[in-house]
Formats: structure tokens, C-alpha cells, sequence
């Protein structure tokens, strides 16, 4: 089993940052994956960046350029550093890891962004 953390949330304007953090219970130099996904309101959930265990990283179209996943390993923490934020980012998101062929997730945590 493993538990996820997400915190780092809030409201900011169009154009600042935000980092999200995502603390896990187990070591994550053993999880498969670790990433980001996260759901507008009214809209389906969307992935937004991963990272592997080899530190390949992935991004959606929409948030390159301006989003960057990486691992804290000695801390067991993965980050999402979100810079130019946009009201389109607005989103809970949500932290997920991927181990022995099992996803976990996190409970969530809220971004608005105000024009």
C-alpha cells in the first residue's frame, strides 16, 4: 500500500507560480512512475506530466514549456513546478504512482488560477 500527499495548492493570478509537492510513504526510487493528473470542473481528467523510475519525464501539450515534474528521491517527494500559470489551469490536481502494477492516488489538491 501506499499512501500519497499532495499539498502546494491555492489561488494565485494568471502568470505567477506554484509548486505542488506529493509526498510518498515508500521510497520512490522503487515506484515504477509518478505523475500529475488533474480534473477541471466539468471536464474529464487530464494527465499532465510523469516521471519515471529511470527519470524520463512526459508532458501534456498544453502545459510544456511551462511545467516541470522531478524527484526529491532522499525525501520520498515528487514536485510539480508550475510557472506562467493561465485560468485554463485551473484544476484539482492530482498526484498518482504507479508500483507492481498497481496505481495509488492522492486526494487531491485545488489550483485556481484568476484572470
Amino acid at each position: 500500500q501506499v499512501q500519497l500527499v499532495e499539498s502546494g495548492g491555492g489561488l494565485v493570478q494568471a502568470g505567477e507560480s506554484l509548486r505542488l509537492s506529493c509526498a510518498a510513504s515508500i521510497s520512490i526510487g522503487s515506484i515504477d512512475a509518478m505523475g500529475w493528473y488533474r480534473q477541471a470542473p466539468g471536464k474529464q481528467r487530464e494527465l499532465v506530466a510523469t516521471v519515471t523510475g529511470g527519470s524520463s519525464t512526459n508532458y501534456a501539450d498544453s502545459v510544456k514549456g511551462r511545467f516541470t515534474i522531478s524527484r526529491d528521491i532522499p525525501n520520498y517527494t515528487v514536485y510539480l513546478q508550475m510557472n506562467s500559470l493561465k485560468p485554463e489551469d485551473t484544476a484539482v490536481y492530482y498526484c498518482f504512482a504507479f508500483v507492481l502494477l498497481r496505481d495509488y492516488w492522492g486526494q487531491g489538491t485545488r489550483v485556481t488560477v484568476s484572470s
